[in-house]
């Protein structure tokens, strides 16, 4: 998730690295800002020099970034007026979520402290992004409201394209279509090569979600043929698992060579988790289920919590296909619990598919009270409660320590409590309420 509005239309590829090679040797003194300079170096770096010289400037540019000490008003103006450039290079380049979210969230923070009515918007759809990659849609969906509203009190258009990228993922295709039908003709009128990017991209996750794999591929084709610089990556991603869905597995070894050259040089779980599930979808055998666990492991890494769960989806998907229904039930069970816990309803529904292939019973939300703990949820905070670390329970419940860690912050909200040494007395009291109500129950 990128940019809070309408987008640009794109630069030339070869004007911008023209441009960024003129800048560069055009022997400008510094600025009073170290954090702004190394910025603006690391994305000359990039657009000059390419990915292997210009993430490692870029990232060289974060610490700054993050801590520089911003003392005027103006000089606060100045950092909130060069931050979307700085996430942009960071999201989309560096595949870097923990800076997406270190500066977002400063972001949010300096625009409230000095009433930057205008720089407060973009700041909250950045941090809205965050929340989205970590499976946090309501709180994301408050901060697009909170900017929407903001933006219609100071007269400025809703932020519609982070609204279709929730949808995307909760899988509302009603709402996407009726964003996407509004946006499109202006998009194609005005030349926003971005925008006709974005959407492939987001359309590729939508209907990726929705197993509608035909239109994804169509989508997601749309993302990397009409976009400019940015949501290329992400595109790549999502046109890998549609056309091997699809049996276009020429076009999905394409993409994945692309997806390795843009990603190599981002030392991040985002990236490699990326690189290895798209690998594991075109692999067999012992080498695709390595693939798949480094995947699990690389993205918990990131903290991209949505894809962590549609890892395990893909590899419970792929071991069913195999017969191997024992090992996919553990992983779809996984995925389903992860996605209906986060309302992406469509990845939930194509997860609880096939666990009912798989021959297990999957229980309807509706069945299950908001407090009620679900079995893996049961089985992470029981393991908890006795002592182990995050590291032992994923090894026992073949979980990466990232959706142990994620389960437990559930759990933690359904008892009321704020730590795991809080557990044993908050399991015991849930256990004999249970036992309570089962026993009036039977009485009655």
């Amino acid at each position: 998730m990128g940019r809070s509005g309408g987008r640009p239309a794109a630069t030339d590829d070869t004007g911008a690295r023209a441009a960024a090679i003129a800048a560069r040797g055009s022997g400008a003194p510094p600025s009073c800002s170290r954090a702004a300079d190394l910025l603006l170096d690391g994305v000359a770096a990039l657009l000059a020099d390419g990915y292997e010289t210009g993430v490692p400037a870029l990232r060289g540019a974060l610490e700054p970034l993050a801590h520089e000490e911003l003392g005027t008003r103006e000089a606060t103006m100045s950092w909130l007026l060069l931050v979307p450039v700085a996430l942009e290079a960071f999201i989309h380049y560096g595949w870097d979520l923990h800076a997406w979210d270190t500066l977002s969230s400063r972001a949010v923070r300096l625009a409230r402290d000095i009433g930057a009515l205008g720089a407060l918007p973009p700041a909250l759809i950045y941090a809205a992004g965050v929340h989205i990659h970590r499976g946090d849609f309501a709180e994301a969906a408050r901060m697009i409201d909170e900017a929407d509203a903001l933006a219609a009190a100071t007269g400025h258009a809703p932020h519609t394209y982070a609204t279709l990228v929730l949808a995307a993922w909760r899988g509302e295709a009603d709402v996407a279509a009726g964003i996407i039908e509004e946006a499109r003709p202006r998009a194609d009128e005005q030349g926003e090569v971005s925008l006709l990017g974005a959407m492939g991209y987001i359309q590729g996750v939508l209907f990726n979600g929705l197993a509608r794999y035909e239109d994804a591929l169509k989508a997601a084709r749309t993302g990397i043929e009409h976009d400019g610089f940015d949501f290329t990556g992400l595109s790549l991603v999502e046109h890998v698992e549609a056309a091997t869905r699809c049996g276009e597995l020429a076009e999905a070894r394409a993409s994945l060579a692309r997806l390795v050259e843009l990603t190599r040089a981002a030392d991040s779980g985002w990236a490699r988790g990326a690189g290895a599930r798209s690998r594991a979808l075109l692999a067999d055998g012992d080498e695709a289920d390595r693939l798949y666990r480094t995947a699990i492991q690389e993205f918990g890494r990131g903290t991209v919590t949505v894809e962590v769960a549609r890892t395990h989806l893909l590899d419970g998907e792929w071991l069913r296909r195999g017969n191997r229904r024992s090992m996919a039930r553990d992983h779809l069970r996984t995925a389903h619990e992860m996605f209906d816990g986060m309302r992406a309803h469509a990845f939930a529904e194509r997860a609880r598919r096939e666990l009912l292939a798989t021959g297990e019973q999957v229980r309807a939300r509706e069945d299950q009270p908001a407090s009620a703990l679900t079995p893996q949820e049961s089985q992470v905070a029981t393991l908890a409660a006795d002592g182990m670390t995050n590291a032992r329970i994923g090894a026992e419940l073949f979980i990466s320590p990232h959706t142990v860690e994620w389960h437990l912050r559930k759990v933690y909200t359904k008892l009321g409590i704020n730590s795991r040494r809080a557990l044993p007395g908050a399991l015991g009291s849930t256990l004999a309420t249970h036992t309570r109500d089962e026993t009036t129950v039977r009485a009655g």
